[in-house]
């Protein structure tokens, strides 16, 4: 099929096809290459090398299980969801921790979060993100997970409940919560806002 059209399709149209077809296949993995990959960056993943390899077993264990992939949810959380646990079996396995932002994704996230908890527009943007890998690194991981996924992934709650696998009330309460410390860490950290 050409790439034209399988372009045009839906994500579940092209799982449908691609049961038919493994070769098929190559479009999700063009799909969501670029935005996997830097979801694992933003888990902490942060040797390139060591990040494809993530994405790999990802999209691997994706395809072997595309049989069970449940089209009633959206194929981004099934894979997200996925690419979560890998990340952190990848930690696990050797045992190291997760690494800072980077500090393109430190001035993304910074935009977002700037914009939903209502920060001063003046605010020097290059000094706040020379200082926004400490801020982030001072919230507990299940903070800096949401926040991540809410203003750097631009999921929605929905997808947040099914790549975490908490309810929506929980992801709600741990958004709320995360936005709160990272006000108060940025205020703490004396930066003139």
């Amino acid at each position: 099929m050409e790439q034209q059209l399988l372009s045009e399709l839906s994500d579940n149209e092209v799982v449908k096809l691609t049961l038919d077809n493994q070769e098929i296949y190559a479009e999700l993995v063009r799909r969501y290459h670029d935005k996997l990959l830097r979801y694992i960056k933003s888990l902490g993943c942060r040797s390139a090398d060591d990040a494809e390899d993530v994405l790999q077993e990802v999209f691997i264990k994706a395809y072997r299980n595309l049989n069970d992939y449940d089209i009633s949810l959206k194929l981004s959380s099934w894979l997200y969801r996925i690419a979560h646990n890998q990340t952190i079996s990848f930690f696990r396995k050797v045992n190291v921790r997760p690494q800072p932002l980077a500090k393109e994704e430190d001035l993304i996230l910074l935009d977002f979060i700037q914009a939903d908890i209502d920060l001063s527009a003046d605010l020097d943007q290059k000094y706040l993100a020379d200082n926004l890998e400490g801020i982030l690194n001072k919230l507990d991981e299940k903070y800096r997970r949401v926040l991540v996924l809410k203003y750097l992934e631009a999921k929605s709650y929905e997808e947040i409940s099914d790549i975490l696998q908490k309810p929506l009330g929980t992801v709600a309460t741990l958004l709320n919560r995360a936005k709160t410390k990272f006000k108060k860490e940025l205020d703490n950290s004396k930066i003139n806002i």
